[in-house]
């Protein structure tokens, strides 16, 4: 948790013992900024992890972060710090999400993809590229991988619509959830990739296809939200399974004021929209770190639905904070930094993926639509499907089920609500997702064993919290009995003292007072 320390003339605030990474960037001043604020910056450099900064009362504010990146860092300590770690534990078998957060033109999509995904030196490269090339490189230098695949899917949040970048017919793609995939994107395009110049080529084409604009602060901001989605799984020799792990890379649009990025129009509608999803990512972040959080709003948008397993515990996650250096853009940066303050209290318990299975199926496509071998048997994967949900029916039947009900309730219920439905029946074993693989059995008990790990850690320490109360308690009562035995004492004095007619000069008035001798 985070605590606040006073220091003379300043309130200084420390995060510790989080599984959140939360790192701030300060880019360099722009040209209209040196013109207009004669190089006026709004913060003080201390050290890698803290800093100076003025809040709206012009008090100095000491903040401590994981680590502080100014703005002669270089794009690799940014990767090296904050994103390396996450790529390894995605090789491993754990999720991880990076999010880079701030106004508009703070350089978070500078910090994301640098100055062009495909054409820029190195020293510039951005996280998206590094992480890619990351993961090949993990891929390539591990000697017990046998064999391996490597996917990308690119996403947008525009106008709170799901648009697939990779395939610009499918621009209302629903979100979905289920035991083994947790919260997923259904339909989203996945493309294989086999090298890193291979998967740049198709983040280019993405890139291309997103939403931007041009406002007073930025001539090409961001108009959306961006995700980009690697996943990767791989065998192995040594422990004869298939791991696999997916990392999130999340580009926020910046959160704006209309009367700094003279917004009208059209412009203005998607300014709307993304600072009101901006604003339901605070309400999601304020709930997750109150003491104990009645509700999550994770469906109030669709960026807080997918990022609920990300923010919810299930995987790594790490956030960028990155601002202005710029006194005239003091308040916005005071915002964000704030965010990743509160952010930083979020507590995780990451899962390992539970979609691993034995060598020998590994090379088996897992699908209800398992083809017959030549002496009419199922194989082995096929059948163990079949056990795994109903002996009676076959995949044919489930989906048939699936679609009936589902249909009869689209007929008189709004399509959101039937969406909710359907995740409420695949999570409840009502029906069944043909998303799901022959472990779904497995992964329920790991994410049930999952879930009561996790309340029997909050049981303990609900328990720890109450034990420190009642032992604080305890030893306030002790003292006030130990104040009431001093005082009874004295006054058991004074009345001696009076029955042997001595003067009052000595003994305390309070005392007296307490004994009824002497008005108030």
């Amino acid at each position: 948790m985070g605590s606040y320390e006073l220091v003379p003339g300043r309130w200084f605030l420390r995060m510790t013992n989080s599984n959140v990474t939360v790192c701030v960037r300060f880019r360099p001043l722009s040209h209209k900024e040196r013109k207009g604020n004669d190089d006026k910056v709004c913060f003080k450099k201390l050290d890698s992890e803290s800093f100076v900064f003025k809040d709206e009362r012009d008090e100095d504010v000491i903040f401590s972060f994981d680590k502080v990146f100014y703005d002669d860092s270089e794009q690799s300590d940014v990767y090296n710090f904050l994103a390396m770690p996450i790529v390894t534990d995605a090789f491993n078998g754990i999720n991880g999400t990076i999010i880079t957060y701030g106004q508009t033109g703070a350089g978070k999509t500078y910090s994301m993809e640098g100055p062009s995904i495909l054409h820029c030196n190195e020293l510039k490269t951005g996280l998206v590229q590094r992480v890619v090339n990351g993961l090949f490189d993990c891929l390539r230098t591990s000697e017990n991988i046998t064999t391996w695949t490597v996917k990308l899917s690119m996403v947008e949040i525009y106008l709170e619509k799901v648009r697939d970048l990779l395939g610009l017919s499918k621009d209302n793609l629903q979100i979905k959830e289920s035991k083994s995939q947790g919260i997923f994107i259904s339909g989203a395009t996945e493309i294989s990739i086999m090298n890193g110049s291979d998967a740049l080529e198709r983040l280019s084409e993405g890139i291309a296809n997103r939403a931007v604009g041009e406002t007073q602060m930025n001539l090409a901001s961001s108009r959306s939200h961006c995700l980009y989605i690697l996943s990767v799984q791989h065998g192995s020799t040594t422990d004869e399974r298939v791991r696999a792990g997916k990392i999130i890379l999340v580009d926020l649009a910046g959160s704006e004021k209309v009367e700094k990025t003279g917004a009208e129009g059209r412009v203005l509608d998607e300014a709307k929209m993304i600072n009101k999803s901006l604003s339901a990512l605070g309400n999601v972040i304020n709930a997750l770190t109150t003491a104990k959080p009645n509700h999550v709003p994770y469906r109030d948008s669709k960026l807080t639905r997918i990022l609920q397993d990300s923010l919810g515990g299930s995987s790594r996650a790490a956030l960028l904070c990155c601002c202005s250096p710029s006194s005239s853009n003091s308040p916005e940066s005071l915002s964000t930094i704030r965010f990743g303050t509160r952010t930083k209290l979020i507590k995780t318990l990451h899962k390992l993926i539970p979609t691993e299975v034995d060598s020998a199926k590994k090379h088996t496509p897992y699908s209800r639509d398992q083809d017959d071998l030549p002496d009419g048997t199922l194989s082995k994967a096929g059948s163990s499907q079949s056990e795994a949900s109903d002996p009676r029916l076959d995949a044919g039947d489930h989906d048939s089920l699936r679609e009936r009900l589902l249909s009869k309730l689209r007929l008189s219920l709004k399509e959101e609500d039937i969406d909710l439905l359907e995740e409420l029946f695949v999570q409840e074993g009502i029906i069944f997702d043909p998303n799901m693989m022959v472990l779904d059995i497995d992964s329920a008990c790991h994410d049930a064993a999952s879930r009561q790990i996790a309340s029997l850690v909050q049981a303990v320490e609900e328990l720890t919290e109450t034990v420190q109360e009642l032992t604080d308690e305890n030893e306030t009562l002790r003292h006030q009995l130990e104040v009431a035995q001093e005082i009874a004492a004295r006054a058991q004095c004074a009345a001696t003292d009076w029955s042997s007619g001595l003067p009052f000069g000595f003994v305390p008035a309070a005392v007296l007072r307490l004994i009824g001798f002497m008005p108030d």
